[in-house]
């Protein structure tokens, strides 16, 4: 029984097998945009298939100059009669890719690798065993074949056209030819048809079952994310029913996203391209000079010591730059404080964390909420009841900055940031916060619907054993369940289609991989058809609206009305030919 017990059932991700090629077509280390492949119009599919192939060499020597963050997020999950499947156990990982040397992913974690990393994705230990996720095998997936995509190895089918989001693709099904080798991609790929770009590949390496163990089904995604630049930003894997040869199942669901494409410049271009020359005159009718008190010195010194560790969070890719998002939180932080008549100086701001667990904490007079957090919080009373906790933070405990005052003690590189940080607050003073934050919410215009911020609480309690990675905070504190809330919440009713308790994950904010701002995901709602479709906390498919890059001012958006125009004209259009 012993010699059972110990057993390691490995699944393998074939495409690590055929190993990493060199990089191909080296270019210079500042370019950003691949180079155009064969020039003139395409009339036939054959030539589609040839600007394919062509274009996709030149994306693996673009993405392989490219250090993005990676963040995967993985739930395993089993059948129930009532929803369908739920999960059972999570885990997560959060690195810095280093795609110049292959598939390579420096944890930003705490986590040690083994010596199998560098190949299994998955080492699965099922029934009564444990599970060891591995991160690189899920970067694999950002490639459909590094070292044979061609018509060598692989024999192209003619799809259709199709529309992902206003992008108009050239759709091919893709099958290894017999004896190609080891770690072939299986599945279907979309080009958009003006360079011929892969956008989205879905399927899976074969060959799917060997002696080692199985291959995993991925969706993959590209983004236009600069002029003529695609690059990869998200990454769908599943199983369902994946049994090994002792007959246990593999049952799971991953998110796996990129970002952080251009943390060298972090905003700076845009800043240094802003700046103005003051005329001499400007100077001279400011106010006259005044020495700074002992309190003012030290106010500015906690003030510069905040400034100093937003700053490089946001370098490190664990931070967004500001935009639309934090002026939604910073309204309803001065919601709170016009209501409870506080003047707090100076000025609360607010941030978004990049990542997926769900945290949140205060630097200074910034509160930061992770996305994760802000993506499955049901409404404006739950995020009120988040941020009314860190200000009252802010107001109670005052959090000090002082250690960050010397700029040398925040100068450390993406993978340091989350082990050389700490924002969490003690036990005593998270109570304390709490009853804070209680009174400050009872005197808002949200006072009337803390109901429903309690019963978030109290989905985010009964699902606390099940996802205790989701839920464990890397910089700040976790979400503390305030005993007035949750006992003023109703009870859970996970069959009722009207009680909303928490959004599956992904369902507020999108992320730009290349400048790393947050935008407001812009879907409308739409009824539940079933209970199975709430899914509190749970892992969904990736399917974005693509579109191609606009330039910022440029006054361009995306139009679905004239994408479903476009989609029409397109219809009437006949497939290119196949030559003979």
């Amino acid at each position: 029984m012993s010699t059972f017990k110990n057993f390691c059932f490995t699944v393998l991700l074939a495409g690590s097998l055929a190993g990493i090629a060199s990089a191909q077509n080296t270019q210079t280390a500042d370019q950003t945009q691949p180079q155009a492949a064969t020039a003139g119009p395409v009339t036939t599919v054959d030539q589609a298939i040839d600007r394919v192939i062509a274009r996709e060499h030149e994306e693996i020597a673009t993405i392989r100059r490219f250090n993005p963050v990676i963040e995967t997020y993985i739930q395993d999950m089993k059948p129930d009669k009532e929803m369908g499947t739920m999960p059972v156990r999570d885990h997560y990982f959060l690195g810095q890719a280093d795609l110049t040397k292959g598939i390579v992913d420096h944890s930003m974690l705490n986590g040690k690798k083994g010596k199998l990393d560098a190949i299994n994705p998955i080492s699965h230990l099922s029934g009564m065993f444990s599970s060891s996720y591995i991160p690189d095998g899920f970067l694999q997936m950002i490639y459909i074949d590094t070292n044979g995509f061609d018509r060598q190895h692989y024999q192209f089918d003619y799809v259709r056209r199709e529309f992902l989001g206003e992008v108009r693709c050239v759709v091919f099904d893709l099958t290894p030819l017999p004896k190609s080798g080891k770690g072939r991609f299986k599945g279907r790929i979309w080009a958009e048809d003006q360079t011929f770009a892969i956008v989205r590949f879905n399927g899976v390496y074969t060959p799917v079952a060997g002696i080692n163990g199985f291959n995993l089904h991925f969706d993959s995604w590209r983004l236009n994310v600069q002029p003529g630049l695609w690059l990869p930003a998200y990454i769908f894997s599943q199983e369902s029913d994946l049994k090994d040869f002792l007959g246990n199942h593999v049952r799971f669901k991953s998110q796996t996203r990129l970002w952080g494409y251009n943390l060298k410049n972090v905003g700076r271009q845009e800043e240094f391209s802003e700046l103005t020359i003051e005329s001499p005159d400007a100077i001279q009718d400011q106010a006259a000079p005044q020495d700074r008190s002992p309190i003012e010195a030290q106010r500015e010194w906690q003030h510069q010591a905040e400034i100093n560790v937003v700053d490089r969070l946001q370098r490190t890719g664990l931070l967004a730059p500001p935009g639309e998002v934090d002026k939604v939180l910073e309204t309803v932080v001065n919601n709170l404080e016009v209501t409870n008549n506080l003047d707090v100086e100076p000025d609360v701001h607010c941030r978004v964390m990049l990542t997926g667990t769900l945290e949140m904490f205060s630097i200074g007079h910034t509160i930061v909420l992770s996305r994760g957090l802000i993506d499955v919080l049901p409404d404006e009373a739950s995020l009120a009841t988040m941020l009314a906790q860190e200000l009252a933070d802010i107001i109670m405990t005052k959090p000090s900055t002082d250690q960050w005052g010397f700029n040398d003690t925040t100068t450390v590189t993406a993978t340091e940031a989350l082990s050389h940080f700490s924002f969490k607050d003690s036990p005593e003073q998270i109570h304390q916060d709490s009853a804070k934050a209680v009174e400050l919410l009872k005197n808002s215009p949200y006072k009337d619907k803390l109901a429903s911020a309690g019963l978030f609480l109290k989905q985010l309690d009964a699902d606390s054993k099940t996802l205790p990675v989701l839920i464990n905070p890397h910089l700040g504190n976790r979400i503390y369940l305030a005993d007035q809330l949750v006992t003023s919440a109703p009870n859970l009713e996970p069959a009722k289609l009207d009680q909303i308790a928490a959004l599956p994950i992904g369902a507020r904010l999108k992320l730009d991989p290349w400048n790393d701002h947050v935008y407001l995901l812009k879907a409308k709602p739409l009824p539940l058809l079933s209970a199975r479709e709430k899914m509190p906390f749970e892992i969904t498919p990736f399917m974005p609206y693509l579109t191609r890059y606009q330039k910022p001012g440029s006054g361009v958006s995306a139009d679905p009305a004239k994408a479903d125009l476009a989609k029409k004209d397109m219809q009437q259009q006949q497939p290119p030919q196949q030559q003979q």
